[in-house]
């Protein structure tokens, strides 16, 4: 029975069932994740936030401020930023409502008489057709029902929302003592393994976050001052939109440019528009090139394609917040496999190949 499974055949049988059962686990615990998707995005997302304010929590620690007290200034700082900008965008879209309907109107207009002066016939019974399609499906049982499931995501929101600063909370607070909690099953070579790991994604997610928003502030500001030069409506609005969507790498930025140049589309009209893309293709030229490499390049050691496959993943199994998510914590697994034998010592499969020339 021996000799069975020592020969060639037998040991790439085994290594396949061993393949199997790892992948079986994978799935397991993807799917637990799934059902309890409302804890695990806030779990997940309550210990990026705390990684990325770790240097300033151990900061106030160190002169003597109470855990409690630096807790408390880090979450009303947190606040004050989120209220300010929500405050600044909604009262820019209420100034602006009014005028931007108008334009819409307008712009509209021109898109329909643009339609009508393409090679390919497409009259006004079409348009209309298209139109009154749109209208029966914003009034139908159909878009109603998608109403009410909104209505209920609304409501995981809210939970979400309220677990994860509850979360965020004590891990800001008690973040060392309950990783010590953690850390008491673990002995010798694993007890310092495990904490090589957990320092290395601390650092991992907080240099990420904070390298990620720096960059996106910088995508926000330059897209804002371009909206403003070209008089685009709801400038303000549209940089905080660039800002946010900028933590999705690679096609964040994009779909960002495209919403702006939508916009000045049908608000200032196509020349407008190609200007607004040329001032998003600048700034992303400016921020790959620049910034990205300053920045991130000592934390994200991951090549493109392996970023759009943890994008792909992320998004097929938790839609946008997987592909929020997905990026950084591939990061976190790469950062761990680099130190899993020591300090700066790759696992052994994952060490580079000496060469002979």
């Amino acid at each position: 029975m021996a000799t069975l499974w020592s020969d060639g055949l037998g040991r790439l049988a085994t290594r396949g069932v061993q393949l199997i059962v790892v992948v079986a686990i994978g799935v397991g615990v993807v799917f637990v994740f799934q059902q309890l998707a409302v804890v695990t995005l806030a779990l997940l997302i309550a210990l990026i936030l705390a990684s990325a304010f770790n240097p300033a929590m151990r900061f106030m620690r160190s002169r003597g401020v109470p855990s409690l007290v630096a807790t408390l200034i880090t979450l009303l700082a947190i606040a004050a930023v989120l209220s300010l900008a929500v405050w600044l965008v909604v009262s820019q879209v209420r100034s602006q409502w009014d005028e931007l309907a108008d334009q819409a109107q307008a712009g509209f207009s021109d898109v329909v008489a643009w339609i009508n002066t393409l090679p390919f016939t497409v009259d006004q019974a079409q348009i209309d057709e298209w139109i009154e399609t749109g209208i029966d499906f914003l009034t139908s049982a159909q878009f109603g029902s998608g109403a009410l499931a909104g209505a209920g995501a609304v409501a995981n929101f809210i939970t979400g929302l309220v677990l994860m600063i509850v979360i965020l909370f004590f891990f800001l607070k008690d973040g060392p003592s309950l990783w010590a909690f953690l850390m008491r099953p673990f002995e010798g070579a694993q007890h310092a393994r495990a904490e090589r790991i957990g320092n290395k994604t601390v650092s991992t997610l907080g240099s990420y976050v904070r390298g990620t928003a720096t960059v996106a502030a910088v995508d926000a500001i330059g897209v804002g001052i371009g909206l403003v030069i070209l008089q685009v409506p709801l400038a303000l609005p549209l940089a905080v939109l660039t800002f946010l969507l900028a933590f999705i790498p690679i096609v964040g930025a994009t779909a960002a440019g495209i919403l702006a140049a939508l916009v000045a589309l049908v608000a200032n009209g196509p020349i407008t528009a190609l200007l607004v893309i040329g001032v998003v293709v600048l700034v992303n030229q400016l921020e790959g090139n620049l910034l990205q490499p300053v920045l991130m390049g000592r934390t994200l050691k991951l090549h493109a394609f392996v970023i759009l496959v943890a994008l792909t993943v992320g998004t097929l199994l938790g839609g946008l917040a997987g592909a929020v998510l997905a990026v950084p914590f591939t990061a976190v697994v790469w950062g761990a496999i680099q130190e899993w034998e020591g300090p700066g010592v790759p696992a052994r499969w994952a060490r580079p190949k000496a060469i002979d020339v």
